[in-house]
């Protein structure tokens, strides 16, 4: 696979890795050099592509926060899954009769989702669906879940780079929906009692508009610095259908002017089943 190059957003070639990332690509063609098996709590591994999208602090910090808010509920859907990340570590939270239900549209990381069911030989627990999270065909459901996650892509094709890798290009731009396309699917799926927690980009002001247009009140935002002199790279909200009242959670800073992990993050990755980063 070819190293990670990006181009300008108007030029031919940046069209032509759209074009490519929505063509998909054919796990069937790639080696076993191209895929690794990771940890992603102490218990449970994950299928990744070596040089494609791989489990972030995004997919961990969401799970968190729908543990948090959510806590033991008998089902969750996580809508645009991707490799199932998110939705494997909120499971990994719950207890054993807990089900979740994974929405995937890119056939690659859906593939590399069901390999990591089969792996933690979590079969009895999760239902991969393979299909875009706006065909009522493929989540029929209707007010049902008690819980939705979602951790959709940041950027408007228009706005920013295109990765050459088409893995890398969907879960970055917006090729299939956007966070008010999330917002729209989990707003028909959701328990009226239910819970939305979703992540998106820090400084993007869409976060919050989507969740109001589709009928959501804010309940909690979460934001988080990968740097104590950053701005927030990314944020969470919790919502619900109903109003109630609104408590935002102290920023979280992951890591000190000298790059070392603050004691708070630490502390979630522990609480997520991660082992300590060693420390020289």
């Amino acid at each position: 696979m070819t190293p990670t190059q990006r181009c300008n957003v108007r030029s031919s070639e940046s069209k032509q890795h759209i074009k490519n990332a929505l063509n998909d690509l054919d796990i069937n063609t790639l080696s076993d050099v191209d895929i690794t098996l990771d940890k992603i709590n102490r218990d449970w591994s994950i299928y990744q592509l070596k040089r494609g999208h791989r489990y972030s602090t995004d997919d961990m910090m969401t799970a968190w926060m729908a543990d948090r808010v959510a806590g033991d509920v008998a089902v969750q859907a996580d809508i645009g899954a991707g490799i199932g990340s998110c939705g494997l570590m909120t499971l990994w939270k719950r207890s054993s009769t807990s089900k979740l239900v994974m929405i995937e549209a890119q056939k690659v990381s859906h593939e590399l989702a069901k390999r990591s069911i089969l792996y933690n030989s979590l079969q009895h627990r999760i239902e991969a669906r393979y299909g875009d999270l706006r065909d009522l065909s493929i989540l029929p459901e209707r007010g049902f879940f008690p819980l939705v996650t979602g951790t959709p892509p940041y950027f408007p094709v228009d706005k920013a780079l295109t990765s050459p890798h088409p893995q890398r290009a969907c879960c970055r731009m917006e090729l299939r929906g956007n966070v008010y396309d999330y917002a729209k699917t989990a707003a028909r799926i959701i328990h009226p009692d239910g819970w939305f927690v979703c992540c998106h980009s820090g400084t993007d002001p869409r976060l919050e508009d989507a969740m109001t247009t589709h009928g959501f009140h804010v309940w909690h935002r979460q934001d988080v610095l990968f740097r104590i002199d950053k701005e927030p790279t990314l944020s969470i909200v919790a919502c619900r259908r109903t109003k109630g009242p609104r408590e935002d959670w102290p920023p979280l800073v992951i890591r000190r002017l000298d790059g070392t992990e603050t004691e708070r993050y630490r502390s979630i990755r522990s609480e997520m089943g991660h082992e300590p980063v060693k420390t020289t």
